[in-house]
């Protein structure tokens, strides 16, 4: 375990909900989504709230070490896909180990999880038990509900594990209306327990002074080439195969249409190799910029300013960070009607919604958005499109509304009296709403 620490002071410790710097948090990443991550620890350090950060290699980066009131825990390390099993069960293993002495030591009484480890049903069960023993607060973001039924494979397994890390957790953060109602229905959570807030901006994906031609130059796009973007894993939800499709039907009329796909397949071998058959089978090579592997942080902006659009042919998503990811370089979107994807399209202004799983749709919303005055325009949208998405997705909100939450919960600044217990079924009761 590296630790990496700093015990200066804090310039920014009052926020409106009070004194930000009396609260310390456990922040658990479970080794995944970097950019949720870093946007949140970047800007709970902006009000001045001390924490511990348990994460990988990944995470350790100067734009966090060193930080004021930070405690940097590489408990995870190396999360490299190419390790051998054998290495991948060791250094699981070694991190819960890590992880179970850390937490029965932490002095942090709130632990926040963005995303659950490996053995999601030992994390969603005996893990949170252990946490509620040891009398910490749990507040959790969900980022999906319940992504068995996204993917196809849910069982009642999935949702009693589910069901128990809901019920034992103090209070959760999602990011749509919808995503809240889902668990009230479906997973008997109270209203109360459920917060919403907006889906932060990848901060750290790097935006400099690059141009949509040097960008374009650097993929061997022409200037005049209408080009489209896919990007992020794949996977059967994000529909790829509708996207392809909708694209040989309008290439074959449109010489000038480019696609580009840069993302890496996530777990579905099949899924990609037909995927990638059809590609080869139905548009030209010339036609397909493919680069189906992981894309690093420095290099994610090249296609960003090289496309003239994303696609999202989601067939089941709750909300995409790659969405806010393309309004951040004033891209415009192209979404399929599926979850709350639909609200935060403005319709002519910042993209256009098309019906899910249908490639024509997809095909005359593609054919619709590059006779539009929004692509015509362009270059002037997109400094609006990118301020649309300050203003409405910014983590300095997502911070503002985290902190009032970690206060309630801490009873920070209040002179009223609660009992104290370690019972999970007793501090349940006493959720503050």
């Amino acid at each position: 375990m590296r630790n990496h620490q700093s015990n200066s002071g804090h310039a920014n410790s009052l926020t409106p909900q009070g004194e930000a710097s009396e609260i310390s948090v456990a922040l658990l990443t479970g080794g995944a989504d970097r950019p949720y991550a870093f946007g949140l620890a970047t800007a709970l350090i902006a009000k001045g709230v001390t924490f511990d950060l348990i994460a990988n290699d990944e995470l350790e980066c100067p734009e966090l070490l060193g930080q004021q009131g930070l405690n940097f825990l590489n408990l995870r390390g190396d999360q490299r896909p190419d390790a051998s099993f054998i290495k991948k069960l060791l250094r699981v293993a070694a991190y819960y180990a890590e992880l179970l002495r850390y937490a029965a030591t932490a002095k942090p009484k709130v632990f926040h999880i963005l995303w659950n480890n490996r053995f999601e049903f030992f994390d969603r069960t005996l893990l949170m038990l252990y946490y509620r023993l040891l009398g910490k607060k749990v507040v959790l973001t969900l980022h999906n509900v319940n992504a068995g039924a996204r993917d196809s494979n849910d069982t009642w397994l999935n949702r009693f594990t589910l069901r128990t890390q809901y019920r034992l957790s103090d209070h959760m953060f999602v990011h749509t209306e919808k995503m809240k109602a889902e668990l009230v229905k479906e997973f008997g959570v109270g209203e109360a327990q459920v917060t919403v807030i907006p889906f932060g901006i990848n901060n750290s994906v790097p935006n400099t002074n690059l141009t949509s031609d040097e960008a374009r130059q650097r993929l061997g796009i022409g200037k005049t080439e209408k080009t489209i973007l896919f990007f992020g894993s794949i996977a059967p939800y994000k529909g790829l195969e509708y996207l392809v499709s909708a694209f040989g039907k309008v290439a074959a009329s449109h010489v000038d249409y480019r696609l580009i796909i840069a993302g890496r397949p996530k777990n579905c071998d099949k899924y990609w190799t037909e995927i990638h058959g059809t590609l080869r089978q139905q548009v030209p090579d010339r036609r397909v910029l493919l680069r189906a592997e992981f894309i690093p942080d420095e290099e994610t902006e090249v296609y960003f300013k090289a496309a003239d659009v994303l696609v999202l042919p989601y067939t089941h998503i709750y909300q995409s960070g790659v969405l806010f990811l393309a309004y951040s370089f004033g891209l415009p979107v192209l979404a399929s009607d599926v979850g709350s994807l639909k609200d935060d399209i403005v319709e002519g202004d910042t993209g256009f919604v098309f019906t899910p799983a249908d490639p024509d749709s997809l095909a005359q919303t593609i054919d619709g958005y590059f006779s539009s005055a929004l692509y015509q325009n362009l270059n002037g949208y997109r400094p609006q499109i990118a301020a649309f998405a300050r203003e409405r997705n910014s983590w300095n909100a997502v911070a503002d509304t985290t902190v009032s939450k970690y206060s309630d919960l801490l009873q920070v600044g209040r002179t009223e009296h609660t009992l104290p217990s370690n019972d999970p079924t007793i501090s349940l009761e006493m959720k503050t709403p």
